[in-house]
């Protein structure tokens, strides 16, 4: 067994145990944080993959915006979920069983493509020389020629998306939060600290003298 060998098992175990974990986990950010390493070690195995692209897609886009959201969402929500949880063990035997079943499908299905007699090559011979192959480099090449259309067209649409949820979220509603730049230009020193002159020292309050009256026999 050679060293990619034996990383692809390594990462694949971390994988599945931060996978099991984040639907395991009663502390919903522990489970977020848990889901963060599944996608650390899916693009550790994109990169053995000689995929590199999706490699550091999967970390920028999933891991640096998607799974802090996620972490803010939950810790700003403070969501408890021991109520949806109850019930997880009692149906867990069906839901491995229907996990396991998808498994196997999904292995007979892609088990022709683990089977390669040699690795695919990334350099191509030009006459003497080899031509060393960059999947992002030819990606690029692709993206910005032949679809470059359609990534315009995907471009515009969600720069639509963007305006139009700015401007949902800064409408003035009542229960809206937002906060207006140019009154905290426009605000002084006055308007936040007020100073009030007080006494070093103050005088104890006298005792206040209680009587008690005996009852007579």
């Amino acid at each position: 067994m050679d060293a990619n060998t034996g990383l692809f098992y390594a990462f694949a175990a971390v994988l599945l145990f931060a996978a099991f974990k984040v639907i395991t986990a009663r502390n919903p950010v522990h489970a977020a944080l848990y889901l963060v390493l599944a996608f650390f070690q899916a693009s550790a195995l994109w990169i053995l993959l000689k995929a590199e692209f999706l490699a550091i897609a999967l970390v920028l886009v999933y891991v640096g915006a998607v799974m802090v959201l996620f972490l803010f969402v939950v810790m700003m929500l403070d969501i408890n979920l021991d109520g949806a949880r109850k019930g997880f063990w009692k149906h867990f035997p069906l839901a491995a069983g229907v996990g396991a079943l998808i498994a196997l499908e999904m292995a007979a299905v892609l088990m022709g493509g683990f089977r390669l007699s040699e690795a695919p090559k990334s350099a191509v011979a030009v006459g003497e020389t080899a031509v060393q192959l960059s999947n992002t480099k030819e990606l690029g090449k692709v993206l910005y020629s032949q679809y470059l259309y359609p990534l315009e067209v995907a471009a515009a649409i969600l720069l639509v998306a963007m305006i139009a949820a700015i401007a949902l979220t800064l409408r003035q509603r009542k229960d809206s939060k937002a906060i207006n730049p140019s009154d905290q230009i426009r605000v002084k020193s006055t308007d936040r600290v007020r100073l009030v002159k007080m006494n070093p020292t103050m005088a104890a309050p006298e005792p206040v003298a209680v009587v008690v009256e005996e009852k007579k026999a």
